[in-house]
């Protein structure tokens, strides 16, 4: 099984929404068995907190379900998972910090790494922004999401 993680700031907007997006795309696949997904925020402010309302209702309109409470990343993580999936550079950045050994550096990607369209290089945070900072969100992580799928369903 592989086992994937996306991470933002607080777990409660981008993150979540890449999880969401991954477990439809899998589902719809009946992958199920194969890809375990979840979401986690480098700080842990927003912990126990559930997912941002805005973004659960975008993300609605677009078929997409979002439902869980916000988690911070912990160190056990870099074990856990195959795949851990940075939503910008601050955050990518942050996670090869905490690497130090450099033991997990090969785990950790950018969102946008697996863009088909190359027009942001990092996922933008929503969470102070009107609906359209939402929309876009979507829209980057969607793209991103279809890309990472088929890299997973081409890894075997």
């Amino acid at each position: 099984m592989k086992k994937i993680l996306f991470v933002c700031l607080g777990n409660i907007c981008r993150s979540p929404a890449a999880e969401g997006i991954l477990k439809k795309y899998i589902e719809h696949q009946n992958l199920i068995v194969k890809f375990q997904v979840d979401s986690a925020g480098l700080l842990d402010y927003h912990e126990g907190e559930n997912y941002d309302l805005r973004m659960i209702k975008h993300a609605a309109k677009r078929g997409f379900n979002l439902k869980g409470t916000s988690r911070p990343f912990l160190s056990e993580d870099f074990k856990k998972f195959d795949l851990i999936i940075a939503m910008d550079n601050e955050i990518n950045d942050s996670l090869k910090s905490l690497d130090r050994n450099k033991i997990y550096h090969k785990k950790i990607f950018k969102m946008t790494d697996f863009s088909f369209q190359k027009d942001y290089d990092e996922v933008p945070d929503p969470y102070y922004l009107e609906a359209d900072g939402f929309e876009l969100v979507l829209d980057i992580v969607e793209d991103a999401c279809k890309g990472l799928f088929e890299k997973l369903k081409n890894d075997g």
